[in-house]
Formats: C-alpha cells, structure tokens, sequence
C-alpha cells in the first residue's frame, strides 16, 4: 500500500504511517487482508472521518435503537439531543462500566476506527497497546491509536483467517455484532482490493 492508493480510496494521507505500523504488528500484509481492514474501517469510520459515536439522538430515534431503556416518550425527553446522558444510560451497568451516574458510559463511548465501546475493552486494548487507555480515552481519536485499536481488535477476534476465506459476513457479524451495512462493507472491500490489487 502506498499514499496514492489510500487518496485513490478517498482516505487522508495522514492515515498511512498509522495504517502501516497496524498492518505491521498484527500481520494484515497480504492485499486481501488491507483491503478487508480498509474496507471495515472505512464503513464504521465513515471513510475515516469519523472516530468518536454520534449520540445525538432525538426521542423517537432514542425509542427506536434502546426500546427496553426508553420505553416511552417521558423518558426519552429527558435524554433526547444530550450525548452525555445518552451514553451514560445507555452504556452505564455495562461493558465493564459503572452505574448511570459513574459517568463511565460517556467516558468510554465507541471511538477509534472500530469503535471500541466500554470500559473493559478499552482496559484490555490499552493493555494490549502498551498504553493508559483507562486514563487516556480520547487516544482513541489520534490516528495512531484509532488505526492500533482496530488492529488490536482485528487481531482478537481472528479477523485475517475471514480475509483469508473471504467470509464477511462472520467478518461483519464479528466487527458489529450483526450483518448491518453488509453491502457497503463489501462494496468498500471490493474498491480496497481492485485500487490495492
């Protein structure tokens, strides 16, 4: 992979070195697997702009997504347009984090390229990584650490074996915990691989 090709797939420049040193310590050297990589990020990152989860939802999108924690509209509207609590709710009890008022929901909200989400994952990343996630969450926003969580969590869940066979629909199971926006990943996947190739 080269500089060009990431400006081919429409991605900064800025994410090459980070790439680079991800496809380097977690053995995503082989086309098929970058361009899997790619192609998974591009889709959850929204080609690599977005590294932090967008919860600014209104009441009815909040009832939509989260039916058995905001069964009605009277709670919704207390929540509805505020991220903070949206997260603290949501999350709090959960993934390792403490209860609603800990703040520990919005502290360790999906950020990074693959969203890493809660507490106890970004515990195990940083432990992983090297490095203080636990105290350093928003590192998960700098390139470098978006591009090395990702990595890390591609290597966990076994993810090159997938590029290997091809199978993206575990691949996507695996990454999102269901098979949503399944054609866009093969769609991104498909582009990695024919600018890569």
């Amino acid at each position: 992979m080269n500089p060009e090709q990431l400006t081919a797939l429409g991605i900064d420049e800025k994410w090459y070195q980070p790439l680079m040193d991800t496809f380097i310590k977690y053995n995503i050297f082989t086309t098929q697997r970058q361009a899997c990589f790619i192609g998974q990020c591009q889709h959850e990152s929204e080609n690599f702009t977005k590294l932090e989860e967008g919860l600014n939802y209104s009441s009815a999108r909040l009832m939509a997504v989260w039916p058995s924690r905001f069964p009605n509209l009277d709670v919704a509207n207390l929540y509805a347009h505020n991220p903070e609590k949206i997260a603290n709710k949501v999350y709090g009890g959960r993934m390792g984090n403490g209860n609603e008022e800990s703040g520990e929901g919005f502290a360790y909200r999906g950020r990074g390229l693959i969203q890493m989400t809660g507490k106890e994952a970004y515990a195990n990343c940083g432990s992983g990584l090297g490095v203080d996630l636990i105290g350093n969450p928003d590192w998960l926003v700098d390139p470098k650490y978006a591009a090395l969580s990702a990595g890390w969590f591609w290597g966990k869940r076994g993810l090159n074996v997938l590029a290997d066979a091809k199978d993206y629909e575990t691949m996507t199971k695996r990454i999102n915990g269901g098979l949503l926006g399944l054609d866009d990943r093969k769609a991104t996947i498909a582009k990695a691989i024919s600018v890569l190739g």
